[in-house]
């Protein structure tokens, strides 16, 4: 579970830090040889740089797009979890009931039944988190970049790292189905199945039809639609090539800005000094300060290169920590907060007891 508050630019600044102190140096290192050592040859025209730089812009709005697709498309899916689990629970409420029962059942009994459905859902809805949550190979990098780990320890927490599956899950099965799903490797579906095959004991029962049976068949085909939409986000990256080859342009912009943007703060710095010489004589401390700044307004270069190195960077960042939505990632789908939402809705909607709050915050942590 984790905050779903835009970053601040407080928290945009702490979250990249590392980069713009090395934005910073990447611009001073070039900036000292050539006005402080006098490598006056070390500057490139500003042209190529602009169209690497158009490239770079390019194709980060490219990724970055589909990034955001990425994560829209796991929004609507879960969306569409949110509707399908009310309607699944509404159905269970109306459709379980004692019409053409060979033998009557008691309003607490029906409410057993509405009751153990309800749970299991909520028990499918956890074990799909958590499958969602597992690590993947290509989304190790928010755990292992120093920058992302601490941000992540600091600013937020991920339930689903702290509480393991069988606790999360106990609350809400019986511990023969819970031996069950466990020994298996997808335990979302075994749940789904374990559902479908209570209805048909249900069904054999008398205690829904076959209209009924069928409908509501029809919202488990449903369920095992939206897991298997989650599933494919999850486990198919976004192409490396792409990925790989846009950080890689990203730092080779990175690298080579200084040079380009120091040549054209440089020749601003000459044609000041030529305007000054030109039309002004004064021999006062205020021409000396000026005529200063303007042998050294090279040195402004510095924070204007490492601004717009941060700028493109920080989106290559966005992109990549958005472009898996499942992973626990600040900018991911809060599947956490929308699962506990789901449960309080769908519980209320059969007057269940012991309801759990929802999740409060607590500055940018939700406990």
């Amino acid at each position: 579970m984790y905050t779903r508050r835009i970053f601040p630019l407080r928290g945009m600044l702490r979250w990249t830090r590392r980069y713009i102190f090395l934005f910073i140096l990447i611009s001073l290192i070039p900036v000292l040889l050539f006005d402080v050592f006098n490598w006056s040859w070390l500057h490139l025209p500003w042209l190529p740089i602009g169209l690497l730089g158009t490239a770079v812009a390019f194709i980060q709005g490219f990724k970055n797009n589909a990034s955001y697709d990425r994560l829209w498309e796991a929004r609507k899916i879960w969306g569409g979890i949110v509707n399908t689990s009310r309607s699944w629970t509404i159905m269970i409420k109306d459709f379980v009931s004692n019409h053409g029962d060979k033998q009557e059942h008691t309003s607490e009994e029906l409410h057993v039944l509405h009751r153990e459905f309800v749970h299991r859902h909520v028990a499918w809805m956890t074990a799909l988190r958590y499958q969602l949550r597992a690590d993947k190979p290509w989304e190790s990098h928010l755990k292992t970049d120093k920058s992302n780990r601490e941000f992540r320890e600091k600013a937020y927490q991920v339930l689903e790292d702290n509480i393991p599956l069988e606790e999360a899950i106990d609350p809400y099965l019986t511990s023969e189905e819970k031996a069950e799903i466990l020994a298996k490797g997808n335990k979302a579906s075994q749940l789904l199945g374990i559902q479908s095959r209570r209805l048909r004991d249900m069904k054999q029962q008398g205690l829904i039809e076959d209209f009924r049976h069928m409908e509501l068949q029809n919202i488990l085909v449903e369920l095992y639609t939206l897991q298997g939409k989650s599933e494919r986000i999850k486990n198919f990256p976004y192409p490396r090539q792409f990925a790989t080859l846009n950080h890689y342009f990203v730092w080779i912009f990175v690298i080579l800005l200084p040079f380009g943007v120091m040549n054209a703060f440089d020749a601003i710095g000459t044609e000041y000094l030529e305007e000054m010489m030109n039309h002004n004589h004064d021999s006062g401390f205020f021409h000396h300060l000026l005529h200063h700044l303007g042998q050294h307004f090279v040195w402004l270069s510095i924070p204007f290169s490492a601004l717009i190195s941060w700028v493109f960077f920080t989106l290559e960042l966005i992109g990549e920590n958005t472009e898996n939505p499942f992973e626990g990632g600040p900018n991911d789908v809060p599947i956490t907060n929308m699962s506990r939402g789901i449960e309080i809705d769908i519980r209320q909607l059969i007057d269940d007891t012991d309801i759990p709050a929802p999740y409060q915050w607590t500055n940018d942590i939700i406990l």
